[in-house]
């Protein structure tokens, strides 16, 4: 069974387990190799990993005695459809959009006793 896109994006939001990811986008890596540029210990990384695993974003065979990683690309293509769903849509200028809707939500200036409806008043 494939991991859900809560299992996903539940792995992609610790930054660890993206760096991790964006490590093994070079090749594959024993456990030890990932482990080194961070600052915890081997059984926290192995955590990650089985995280990372459990997504299905990595592999982890044994060769000899050392344990390896392997990026699994095809496993983030059901995530990457979802997402891009949401491409579809220009970016827009939010700024311009809350002055778009603060004139058509705010409610019709009503002319003061002095002025009226539709003429402005005079030195405006």
């Amino acid at each position: 069974m494939a991991p859900s896109l809560d299992t996903i994006f539940a792995a992609l939001s610790d930054p660890t387990r993206r760096a991790i990811l964006t490590m093994l986008l070079e090749d594959d890596m024993a456990v030890t190799d990932v482990a080194e540029p961070f600052e915890m210990s081997l059984a926290a990384i192995s955590k990650h990993l089985v995280i990372l695993a459990n997504a299905g974003l990595i592999a982890q065979e044994k060769r000899g005695r050392v344990k390896w990683c392997k990026l699994q690309p095809d496993a983030l293509r059901e995530a990457s459809v979802w997402m891009q769903g949401f491409g579809q849509f220009e970016a827009i200028n939010l700024d311009a959009f809350e002055r778009f809707l603060e004139t058509e939500l705010a409610p019709a200036a009503l002319p003061g006793p002095d002025e009226d409806a539709g003429e402005e008043a005079p030195g405006r």
